[in-house]
């Protein structure tokens, strides 16, 4: 039988190794009203850690099955600290052609890990930030859709890249 000690010590293990995560060095998530508006932009304000390690970087979703698209088009903007700015348009595919939705969980929610760049360095000191924002179109329309079902929390992520030995 395992003493009160023991148990202690088991516990912290368990919650040290769960909540350590060496790999990432920003994970951050935001929520989105029910509906996410084209206007609305999520964004994140980073300091990165050095100017000479290599870094991916993720957008990171959560859906449920309100989302009714099998992809989702996103703009996503960097900006650096001395003021110059990068912005992408992306496209990810979120569900396969028999509607099953692509991504991690059982539940309902779904919630997927999104490449926006790879082996980055963050060659400049101080405050980037990056902005989010829905780019969805339907077929055939000019206008954009308006708002955005089904997607909860919009996060992003930077992993420190690993070297393969």
């Amino acid at each position: 039988m395992l003493k009160n000690r023991d148990l202690l010590l088991l516990v912290l293990l368990f919650f040290s190794l769960v909540s350590c995560n060496s790999q990432y060095y920003f994970d951050e998530y935001k929520p989105v009203p029910k509906k996410w508006h084209k206007d609305s932009i999520v964004s994140f304000k980073i300091i990165p850690p050095d100017s000479i390690n290599l870094y991916n970087l993720f957008v990171n979703l959560r859906n449920t099955s309100a989302y009714k698209y099998s992809n989702l088009f996103l703009i996503v903007e960097m900006a650096f600290p001395h003021g110059k700015i990068i912005t992408d348009t992306l496209e990810y595919k979120m569900a396969e052609p028999s509607g099953k939705f692509l991504g991690t969980g059982y539940s309902d929610i779904k919630e997927n890990k999104l490449w926006y760049k790879e082996h980055v360095i963050f060659s400049e000191s101080g405050e980037y930030e990056v902005k989010i924002q829905q780019a969805m179109r339907e077929n055939g329309m000019v206008n954009g859709v308006e708002e955005l079902e089904g997607i909860t929390d919009v996060g992003f992520s930077i992993e420190h890249k690993r070297l393969k030995k």
